[in-house]
């Protein structure tokens, strides 16, 4: 299996991406004419931008972004930003790759989630990045001719920054997240949301989701006295996430308990490894593993992890990656329009 950013990667680690050397033209940079590079006209991308609060100005981590006008051709930079836009009614003009589509398989699965297909609908926005690429490709980009790049949910560096800035005014992650993808869904999306100007409908759609989650905890207070791990098995080891992932925040959000001692030694990184000797870090209440088919069964063959009590007895819920319901793909997205999804079929996990 093929773990991806939102799950993991290969090599299995999210990084500071190298951005390679591109030169990008004055006349690319640009752009002229009102047909676009992905057979679209302004006219017919003009209704996707709202009229919002402008001018508005997002501070981040590399500094500060003003948004003069209601953007009409956004390009998500972001692994997941694609949805936060989608959720407040702008079709991206440019997404990351984030799962790689079966070959010979069309349309993109990154458009056919239960949880944006409707929102996409025959659109098919252009790949400026495919999951394990060192850093986006600026020409397609430019070529798009975005008035508005998110990076949120991203790994660029300040060197990368400036040159999409250079193509047009483009929004980073947060000032506050401290390590990579470690920010509070909650926070991204509002962050996203103020960019497009529209942080209200943000801050109310965060709100929904957030009463969602607060319901499906008191509809199981027990979740409350139980210990609860999200893990997924890779290269024959477990792989348990840490709480401040979206993953465990899920975990901790409809009620249950989360593991620290699994932060402490993951030591700033979203997830660890362990070793035989530590596999007692999962021997919790209940366990969701998030894995496709090969690799679910592979984990129940693991003696270590098959003589784990909540094994023996049944607490274990396993989710499908991007297989079948694409469970796993909700929970590891972790965004506006995933988490709703998400929720619904993580209680349903532990009900059955």
């Amino acid at each position: 299996m093929l773990f991806h950013r939102t799950t993991f990667l290969k090599p299995w680690r999210r990084v500071a991406a190298t951005v390679s050397a591109v030169t990008l033209g004055v006349g690319l940079l640009a752009g002229c004419g009102s047909d676009t590079a992905d057979g679209t006209s302004d006219k017919a991308t003009a209704a996707a931008g709202d009229a919002g609060a402008f001018p508005v100005t997002v501070e981040h981590a590399f500094g500060s972004t003003e948004v003069t006008k209601a953007p009409q051709r956004v390009v998500s930079v972001g692994y997941t930003d694609d949805q936060a836009i989608l959720a407040l009614g702008i079709k991206p003009v440019g997404m990351v790759d984030q799962y790689p589509n079966p070959a010979g398989t069309s349309p993109d699965i990154n458009t056919q989630w239960p949880w944006v297909k409707d929102k996409w609908g025959d659109t098919k926005p252009e790949v400026v990045m495919s999951n394990g690429d060192s850093g986006p490709n600026f020409e397609k980009i430019a070529s798009l001719r975005p008035d508005l790049i998110i990076a949120v949910y991203s790994e660029i560096d300040k060197a990368a920054y400036d040159k999409l800035s250079k193509i047009a005014p483009t929004v980073g992650r947060t000032k506050t997240e401290k390590e990579l993808f470690s920010a509070p869904w909650q926070e991204n999306a509002v962050h996203i949301a103020k960019a497009l100007g529209k942080e209200k409908e943000g801050t109310a759609l965060v709100a929904g989701i957030q009463e969602k989650l607060d319901a499906a905890a008191e509809a199981h207070p027990e979740f409350a006295d139980q210990t609860a791990v999200a893990l997924s098995w890779y290269e024959d080891k477990v792989a348990p996430f840490t709480t401040t992932d979206v993953r465990g925040r899920l975990v901790t959000g409809i009620g249950f308990k989360g593991n620290t001692k699994i932060d402490e030694i993951a030591d700033g990184k979203f997830y660890t490894q362990l070793s035989p000797e530590r596999m007692d870090l999962i021997d919790v209440d209940r366990i969701f593993v998030i894995n496709d088919k090969a690799d679910q069964e592979a984990l129940k063959k693991f003696e270590l992890f098959a003589n784990l009590p909540a094994a023996k007895e049944g607490k274990v819920s396993y989710l499908l990656d991007s297989e079948g319901p694409a469970v796993g793909a909700a929970m590891s997205q972790g965004t506006l329009l995933s988490l709703p999804y998400a929720i619904d079929e993580l209680v349903k996990s532990v009900d059955q």
